[in-house]
């Protein structure tokens, strides 16, 4: 089955108001940024996003779908130094549930395993299991929690105690990958096979942009059976090589 798409336009078309992204990456290392900015001139609104993180306050990643003010939920780890994120949840703009990272990683890959929830340590003890964590602030009362997480249930396994969370099924995994065959197999390098695989997996339609695309992959050679892939948009040279650096450091 070739599922190589035209380009990024025609694989997001359908991405409605409301829609549910999972979204790989980890900061701007390994972003899906050409179906991000196709996201935004496609111009669905309201969107929950499932990410580590919301890219940054100079619009490199998510961040330019936050600054449009086309971001409604964000369900991640890590607000991290965008200041328009930190803004718009103080402000009652924009609900934040924020999750243990690991647990964030666990509830995508078990949303594409078709697991509907797992017993966890992490967060026991805590407003993660006790509940009272602020989802979004008052926009008129600065300071007031307007909606808190709810408790989750708790259980003892030998002796220990956990806590159960839900996995998460997305409408779209938008991901970027090093290289990809036509049935939608992917292989990713290095540091950017950080949350990519798991995004992809978590939703109903997976959508990949890749820096090259081959005749044929080496089953010993692919992190992401084509099973999660729908849709692959092949890159130009130009956006292939278009990578931010976080934060530019030099050594002396």
């Amino acid at each position: 089955m070739d599922k190589v798409f035209p380009d990024a336009a025609s694989a997001v078309a359908d991405v409605t108001d409301g829609a549910t992204l999972a979204v790989g990456g980890f900061g701007l290392t390994g972003i899906p940024e050409t179906l991000i900015k196709a996201v935004h001139a496609q111009g669905a609104r309201d969107l929950h996003v499932v990410s580590n993180n919301c890219g940054d306050a100079q619009g490199g990643g998510l961040g330019i779908l936050l600054a449009a003010g086309r971001v409604r939920r964000v369900t991640g780890s890590y607000i991290g130094e965008n200041k328009e994120f930190a803004r718009q949840y103080l402000a009652g703009e924009l609900e934040v549930e924020l999750i243990p990272q690991g647990t964030l990683a666990e509830r995508l890959r078990a949303g594409g395993c078709g697991i509907p929830a797992f017993y966890t340590p992490a967060g026991v003890g805590t407003q993660v299991a006790e509940g009272g964590l602020p989802w979004r602030y008052s926009s008129s009362e600065p300071g007031a929690v307007a909606v808190a997480s709810p408790p989750k249930e708790t259980r003892e396994f030998d002796g220990g105690e956990y806590v159960l969370e839900r996995s998460i099924v997305a409408d779209f995994g938008l991901v970027r990958a090093r290289r990809a065959d036509r049935h939608g197999n992917l292989v990713f390098t290095k540091s950017a096979r950080n949350f990519n695989p798991l995004a992809a997996m978590s939703g109903r339609v997976g959508i990949a942009e890749v820096e090259e695309l081959v005749d044929a992959l080496s089953p010993d050679e692919v992190h992401l059976p084509g099973v999660f892939v729908h849709r692959v948009v092949v890159l130009s040279a130009e956006e292939a090589a278009d990578k931010r650096i976080e934060k530019r450091t030099v050594r002396l």
